[in-house]
C-alpha cells in the first residue's frame, strides 16, 4: 500500500514525506485477543509510519488522498493523525514557517 499512497502523494504535489517502518499494535488485537489482559506479552505487528509535514491549505486534500489509496477494509487500515507544527525552520538556508516547508 506504500507506493500506491507515495504515488497518489507525489500526483497532489506534497513536497515531501518521511516513512519509517515502525511495530505496535492497536485496536485490531482487542476483537483478536479479548483474553488479553495488562499483565500478557503483546505481540507487536510491524506497521509504516508516514509523516508528512504541511501547509494549513494542505492538510484537506492530503487526508482525502491518503485513506482513498491505503483503505482495505479491514482492521489495521491505520489512522490519520494531524497535529500543529509550532515552527518549521530550515537549516540550510534559516528560513522559517511556509517557507522551510
Amino acid at each position: 500500500m506504500l507506493q500506491k499512497v507515495t504515488d497518489a502523494l507525489h500526483k497532489i504535489h506534497i513536497r515531501g514525506m518521511s516513512v519509517s517502518e515502525i511495530k505496535g499494535f492497536g485496536r485490531e488485537k482487542d476483537a483478536a485477543f479479548p483474553q488479553h489482559s495488562k499483565n500478557d506479552v503483546t505481540e507487536f505487528s510491524p506497521k509504516t509510519k508516514i509523516e508528512i509535514i504541511c501547509n494549513d491549505d494542505e492538510v484537506d486534500l492530503i487526508i482525502e488522498t491518503i485513506p482513498k489509496n491505503a483503505h482495505t477494509g479491514h482492521k489495521g487500515d491505520g489512522k490519520i493523525i494531524v497535529t500543529e507544527v509550532l515552527e518549521a525552520i530550515s537549516i540550510l538556508s534559516g528560513e522559517k514557517g511556509s517557507k522551510a516547508i
